[in-house]
């Protein structure tokens, strides 16, 4: 199968490529990635595989360029998006463009260059919105906070209409918080490695109380390929694992793992909109196609400090005062 990977040099499109190419000798991946905030080459430095993997410098909003990938290829997994909420809260623009404008210039490729292609598209639980008690169902109404979660909602809606209008092959996935190596230094988990390796203080937005359920990277990255193979047209999966936690306990968890003073929290303002409490009901993943989370929680959050204490070379040229900031969405990006 020849799949195209868009944002592959990414956290989570760089994880899922090498997912995809240790799982199955036949397959080739195709790389389309702008380089932009959140992609790193370094990511997949190491990656030699001729005949099987290669990396197309490109934006998803080029829909020459697209179009010219799209009819080359049997599915596609994409990935590429802006993320960084508190990025979306001082400049929305960019997110509008890759996340709207970047998943319309998708479609419109398959609907006019190969319309049999197969794609998933990597939304996020944040489209929901936040749940006091209780967990979403695919079934429950958007109700984004930011204009990042806003964005990722109108994509939402847009593979939906191309899949009823169009009859398009598409599936949506909405995914808890993921952790894990390759994740950029601007979020939590990286972000707390390294300052408190630096001795730094560790900020906690408002009380620290808000929950989120992680899952580690890899794990997602299995659920995306079970979706891409045995995923149902027009259907949209929620992806969970379960590990409820509120951040100001991740941050304690880490500060254990690396044997530094719990001192080091320091708590500042909340961002503006912040969600509470995120929650997702994934049965149906897990009953149409039995994907389960293979990792636990403890034991991969310790896998996550270690690497990137023994990688320091990857973050290294990351590590600004701008990217680590404690309060990112009041600076201008």
């Amino acid at each position: 199968m020849k799949i195209l990977v868009t944002g592959g040099m990414g956290f989570i499109g760089s994880n899922l490529i090498r997912h995809l190419l240790s799982s199955d000798t036949k397959l080739t991946v195709t790389n389309l990635d702008n380089l932009s905030t959140g992609a790193n080459p370094a990511n997949l430095k190491d990656l030699d595989m001729p005949g099987r993997y290669r990396f197309v410098k490109g934006d998803i909003t080029d829909s020459r360029l697209v179009s010219r990938l799209v009819k080359g290829h049997e599915a596609i997994i994409s990935c590429a998006a802006e993320t960084h909420v508190d990025r979306s809260i001082s400049n929305p623009r960019p997110f509008l463009n890759s996340n709207v404008l970047g998943t319309f210039m998708i479609l419109e490729a398959i609907r006019k260059q190969n319309p049999e292609v197969k794609m998933v598209h990597v939304s996020t639980d944040e489209a929901y919105g936040d749940i006091a008690q209780g967990s979403f169902s695919e079934e429950d109404r958007l109700k984004p906070s930011n204009p990042y979660s806003a964005t990722k909602a109108a994509a939402d809606m847009l593979m939906l209409a191309y899949h009823r209008t169009y009859g398009l092959h598409v599936t949506i996935t909405r995914c808890t918080n993921n952790f894990g190596p390759y994740q950029h230094l601007e979020k939590l988990i990286p972000k707390t490695i390294v300052r408190a390796l630096r001795d730094l203080p560790i900020p906690i937005y408002g009380s620290g109380m808000q929950v989120r359920d992680w899952i580690y990277v890899s794990d997602h990255c299995e659920a995306l390929r079970t979706v891409l193979e045995a995923g149902r047209p027009g259907e949209i999966y929620n992806i969970s694992s379960g590990n409820e936690i509120p951040n100001l306990k991740i941050v304690e968890s880490m500060l254990q793992i690396m044997g530094k003073p719990r001192t080091l929290i320091e708590f500042v303002e909340d961002r503006p909109g912040h969600d509470i409490r995120y929650s997702l009901n994934s049965e149906r993943l897990r009953s149409q196609t039995g994907w389960r989370p293979r990792h636990s929680f403890q034991k991969a959050l310790e896998e996550t400090v270690k690497w990137y204490l023994e990688n320091e070379w990857w973050w290294r040229r990351q590590a600004s005062e701008k990217i680590l900031h404690p309060t990112p969405w009041k600076r201008k990006w």
